[in-house]
């Protein structure tokens, strides 16, 4: 008996990709929180919370709604109009009533946010007779807190733009764990564009024991981390237009009617048409000047400078939006003011009136859909002007992903003394190749408590190959709940040899919904044998659209034959353009007999450099007989090392009668611990002769739990008279469900007496049609008079045409006066050339050694 050549082994079938990567997360606002108000000025609208609105009474653009064009009657607000995600919104805020946490609305400017979060406030049952608390800023927010411990009232905290509160002194990971801690919901709106400045950013590989790589997160991710968005389109649903269409508000009417490629609250909010005056204004006749104006308090608001703007700092900085072209006649700057200052539509302007003299502000559908690039000028200027180090922090945590020069700018001078600074410092220095320095600001940081730095302090010195110290900094940060540091003591213990305590950390943090961790533990589950937890964990991470996720979960259902869901989790992520996926898809088709499709993918992921592809291509070329030019593309990828690469061109070459060459390609892998490289090694030596030394080989493979290297072990040992260990090997080759070995196993418990046992390792391999099997099992069971059963068993065997088992039937039939069916069953074995007469097998007749023939 053989089995199928060993390119199956080293074609790459296993676990494919694994967020292995060392975590850099940056930019979340940590150190110690003091809940305290001694010595600190409390705001005079938050020193007593009665005189803080009630939910009930609390109106739209007091929360800061944005002004819709006026009815007829003046009013600014229209009929709010049910939106799909009302119920959600409201069940969410029923649970943040009874246990605290973050209810956040995401979504882009003029989407309904703040209206639709103001509405399900007010309709919220759980929230009736509830205060609300809004603060103007971060540090007036840890203030409240501390009034709200005090005084125990039953408030909301609502937080309209929540990236203004995301600032060193204001909301961070602490001051929302005092919130939750006192039961008091935290309701916030913010928009898509700052939802990604603040939110985690990965650069992270997704290879499995890959070198770290850097995943940073703007400031407050650790605040946003603990709530899951809920996202409000801008673009109304064809439900909730019916809904506006039912309304008897004619600005409704009117925005339904005419909005067209627009949201329903965009059109009311009349911000198309402001954004279109503003673009077309920059031409001669139009209004060049106050384009420019406008232009540069667009760009400040996305610095992360706050308004008002001076007028002052608007002519300064506007020369610079202004064109070169002589034809533009820009108009005069107090015409270019009045025109940017204008109402339009009764709703709102470009420039906005502030409570600032001569100041301005600027309306926020704007930034919001600018796309070109904030001018130096702009970066600068917000440096020059910020007001005070958290203004100064914020344009930092702003400038960080695509103006680092500006980041490290701001955030140098206040590294000395705030820790998120320093913090965030060492990330851009991390990211930049000063790890150095960067080491020394995350161990400032760490000194403070802040545990993220300890997680990244823990990243640099893994880096720099001190583990021990990497482990101690890791587990400090761990302890507190930190996630990015138990997914990378997770990585570090992985690497290292102690699995359980790796699963322990990778549990951990997916209990807090990382997914990398999450995928982390499935890879681990998987090597360890709990595939169907693995496979559950993958599937959850595939079913979010995680493409490694989706390839593993193939691979553990094409290993289970579960071959069709494989192939379509295969497809599906090679149409991203997932090499991994593509290679896998090429295995599957290829064992399934699909040659001509499988060698195109190959072939598509080799012209892309993929070393794996090109050895898979080789491995199918050598099959399928084209020798030359699987050479070809195996010889180069030997000779850099890759031990596949070496392992398949020892096939090749066995193949080809060149056996010495084979067996130095085989040496060079198996003293890498390559599996099959051993195998294949083995077979030669022992074909050669060398037997101490084909032991040795399959010793080595086995070890692995190579079933076919301990089938030809036990039969190697079997065969020099060590019986006990043969068993061994057999036993454990059986207890993988290998037919081969338990008929091998059945034949040296027969030999050794034990026929009880022997007739039940038949029976196993019997049962999956395994021909051999049931003739050994059918001459036991007439040695022992059971003569109907062995008769079954021969019959099975003689049907698939084996010419022993119709002779032995026919021995048994003549026994049993059936001389007739005997002659027959006769006639067919002479006819095959074989003699009526089969005895039991032995020792002799052990089914083996596999081989790397085909």
């Amino acid at each position: 008996m053989t089995t199928n050549p060993s390119e199956d082994d080293t074609a790459r079938t296993g676990i494919s990709g694994g967020h292995q990567d060392y975590v850099i997360t940056a930019g979340s606002i940590t150190g110690p929180v003091t809940f305290t108000t001694t010595g600190i000025r409390v705001p005079a609208y938050l020193q007593d919370p009665q005189r803080w609105a009630r939910v009930e009474s609390w109106d739209a653009l007091t929360a800061g709604a944005h002004r819709a064009r006026p009815d007829d009657a003046g009013g600014a607000v229209p009929t709010y109009v049910a939106r799909d995600t009302d119920k959600e919104l409201r069940a969410r805020l029923t649970q943040a009533a009874q246990h605290g946490g973050l209810v956040l609305v995401l979504g882009e400017s003029t989407a309904g946010k703040t209206r639709a979060a103001h509405h399900a406030v007010r309709e919220c049952a759980a929230l009736a007779g509830y205060r609300v608390l809004a603060p103007d800023t971060g540090p007036d927010l840890v203030i409240a807190v501390d009034v709200v411990a005090t005084t125990m009232v039953r408030c909301v905290v609502w937080l309209d733009d929540l990236e203004r509160f995301l600032t060193p002194d204001g909301l961070e990971a602490g001051v929302l764990a005092e919130l939750v801690r006192l039961r008091t919901p935290v309701v916030a709106t913010m928009q898509l564009r700052h939802y990604d400045t603040f939110s985690p950013h990965s650069t992270e590989s997704h290879h499995e024991n890959s070198a770290s790589s850097l995943r940073t997160s703007g400031t407050g991710a650790r605040v946003l981390k603990q709530t899951e968005p809920l996202y409000l389109q801008r673009r109304w649903s064809a439900e909730e237009l019916t809904r506006a269409e039912d309304c008897d508000d004619t600005r409704i009417i009117d925005a339904v009617t005419h909005h067209g490629p627009y949201g329903v609250a965009e059109y009311l909010a009349a911000g198309p048409a402001l954004l279109t005056e503003w673009r077309n204004a920059n031409r001669p006749g139009g209004h060049p000047r106050g384009a420019a104006l406008v232009a540069a308090a667009v760009d400040l608001a996305r610095t992360g400078l706050r308004p008002p703007y001076p007028t002052s700092l608007l002519t300064a900085l506007h020369q610079h939006y202004l064109t070169d072209d002589p034809l533009l006649r820009p108009e005069p700057l107090e015409a270019a003011l009045a025109w940017a200052a204008r109402l339009r539509y009764g709703a709102t302007s470009l420039l906005l009136p502030t409570r600032a003299p001569d100041a301005w502000g600027v309306f926020d559908y704007l930034p919001d859909h600018s796309t070109s690039s904030v001018t130096e000028y702009a970066w600068q200027s917000a440096l020059d002007h910020a007001s005070d180090d958290e203004e100064r922090f914020t344009i930092g945590v702003h400038a960080y992903a695509t103006g680092a020069h500006i980041a490290e700018a701001a955030w140098r001078p206040l590294a000395r003394n705030i820790t998120a600074a320093a913090y965030n410092l060492g990330v851009l220095l991390a990211e930049t190749g000063r790890e150095a320095e960067a080491e020394g600001l995350f161990r400032q940081a760490a000194a403070t408590g802040d545990t993220a730095a300890a997680a990244n302090l823990g990243v640099l010195l893994a880096e720099t190959g001190r583990e021990a110290e990497a482990e101690e900094m890791y587990r400090q940060a761990a302890a507190t709940g930190e996630t990015g540091a138990a997914f990378n003591l997770g990585i570090l213990l992985a690497k290292t040899g102690r699995e359980a305590e790796a699963e322990e950390m990778y549990r951990q943090a997916a209990a807090t919904g990382d997914t990398a961790a999450a995928f982390n533990l499935g890879i681990l589950l998987a090597k360890t044998g709990r595939e169907a937890e693995a496979e559950e964990l993958f599937r959850q991470a595939a079913a979010i659209g995680d493409t490694d996720a989706a390839v593993n979960l193939g691979i553990l259902l094409a290993k289970s034959e579960r071959n069709e869901e494989a192939e379509e989790l295969f497809r599906q992520a090679a149409a991203t353009g997932d090499t991994d996926a593509a290679i896998n898809l090429g295995i599957l088709l290829a064992k399934t007999g699909r040659e001509a499709e499988a060698e195109e993918l190959f072939r598509q992921a080799a012209a892309t450099g993929d070393t794996d592809a090109a050895i898979n291509l080789g491995a199918l070329l050598t099959k399928t007989g084209r020798i030359e030019e699987a050479e070809k593309l195996l010889r180069p990828a030997a000779a850099t090392g890759n031990t596949d690469a070496a392992a398949n061109l020892g096939i090749l070459l066995a193949k080809t009668g060149r056996e010495a060459e084979a067996e130095a390609m085989y040496r060079q892998a198996a003293a890498t611990g390559h599996t099959a490289a051993a195998f294949n090694l083995g077979i030669l030596l022992a074909e050669t002769g060398r037997e101490a030394e084909a032991e040795e080989m399959y010793r080595q493979a086995a070890a692995t739990g190579h079933t076919a290297a301990a089938i030809n072990l036990g039969i190697l040992l079997a065969e020099t008279g060590r019986e006990t260990e043969a068993e061994a090997m057999f036993r454990q080759a059986t207890a993988t469900g290998d037919t081969d070995a338990a008929f091998n196993l059945g034949i040296l418990l027969a030999k050794t007496g034990r026929e009880a046992e022997a007739e039940e390792m038949y029976r196993q391999a019997a049962a999956t049609g395994y021909t051999d099997a049931a003739i050994n099992l059918g001459i036991l069971l007439a040695e022992t008079g059971r003569e109907a059963e062995a008769e079954a068993m021969f019959r099975q065997a003689a049907a698939t045409g084996d010419t022993d088992a119709a002779a032995n039937l026919g021995i048994l039939l003549a026994k049993t006066g059936r001389e007739a069916e005997a002659e027959e069953m006769y006639h067919q074995a002479i006819d095959d050339g074989r003699l009526p007469i089969r005895e039991p097998a032995d020792a002799a007749d052990l089914q083996g050694p596999f081989s790397s023939d085909n």
